[in-house]
């Protein structure tokens, strides 16, 4: 069985430096204070579960947490108010927010402080795009694909600015640029939020696609950025299986093809080893 393994595939910078630092606490702390994520530190169910065998637990809202806690801000960053209410309780927090979104979250700032009202490609429900919400300030609109840009009321006479969730596809956020142009009669500031590993790996993906018979992509079910490898790979016209562990891969369909397996980033490198050996005795 052939396979080619994307060279991409795996922990990006902001995940490995989110778990070092929660890594780092554990060790630290030494079971004195209990140790929550604000939400789920990345969106891997395999990571979060041997997580959760250590003791670390998952909130969603400051009031849930007790005052002597220590809190990690997930990768993804969390809204400006939820910054400020857990500071307020005097819980000791650790902001392990990735440093692209950071950037990005103080990129859209700067522009809302000029003034001008942010336009966001992202998903709406995800936790990164509130965080990123949140910086826009009032008036901020979110749209998950041109379908829903075309549906929102904007005024040619606005100044408005567009930035991307750190993990949008790349190629579909050109398109938004253009529509935006002809629609406004006129260029906007474009914020370049799109981070370059996620760039990396989706081109990788589609390099990865034109060469075989299959994709497998691996990575959480709810992991955004994986769910768009998926996509780009079947967009290319290549079929693609979406899998967390090695037992979910289907055989039948794999057998004697030529296939190509990528991860998201926030999969670990176990999870990419036992899918690649699995694919290779089939």
């Amino acid at each position: 069985m052939e396979v080619l393994r994307a060279k991409t595939a795996g922990f990006c910078m902001g995940v490995d430096l989110a778990l070092r630092k929660l890594k780092a606490l554990l060790k630290d702390n030494g079971g004195v204070r209990r140790i929550y994520t604000f939400g789920p530190i990345i969106h891997n169910p395999q990571v979060l579960e041997a997580y959760a065998a250590k003791g670390v637990r998952i909130a969603e809202d400051p009031k849930a947490i007790e005052a002597d806690s220590h809190v990690v801000i997930r990768a993804h960053g969390v809204p400006r108010a939820t910054v400020a209410a857990l500071l307020a309780k005097g819980i000791q927090v650790v902001d392990a927010t990735c440093p692209k979104v950071k950037r990005a979250q103080l990129l859209i700032a700067e522009q809302a402080g000029e003034g001008r009202t942010l336009l966001l490609y992202g998903e709406a429900d995800h936790p990164e795009v509130r965080g990123l919400l949140s910086h826009g300030g009032e008036g901020s609109m979110v749209f998950g694909d041109l379908d829903e840009l075309e549906a929102l009321p904007l005024d040619p006479d606005r100044a408005y600015f567009l930035a991307a969730q750190t993990t949008q596809d790349t190629a579909e956020f050109v398109h938004v640029r253009r529509f935006l142009s002809r629609k406004l009669g006129k260029e906007i500031p474009v914020l370049d939020t799109i981070c370059g590993a996620t760039r990396e790996r989706q081109d990788e993906a589609v390099e990865l696609a034109r060469q075989v018979d299959v994709m497998v992509v691996a990575g959480g079910f709810t992991s955004g950025n994986t769910r768009r490898l998926a996509k780009i790979a079947r967009d290319a016209g290549t079929p693609c299986l979406h899998v967390e562990t090695p037992d979910q891969l289907d055989a039948d369909l794999l057998r004697g093809k030529k296939i190509g397996l990528t991860a998201g980033a926030s999969t670990p490198k176990d999870i990419i080893d036992a899918i690649y050996r699995t694919l290779t005795e089939l």
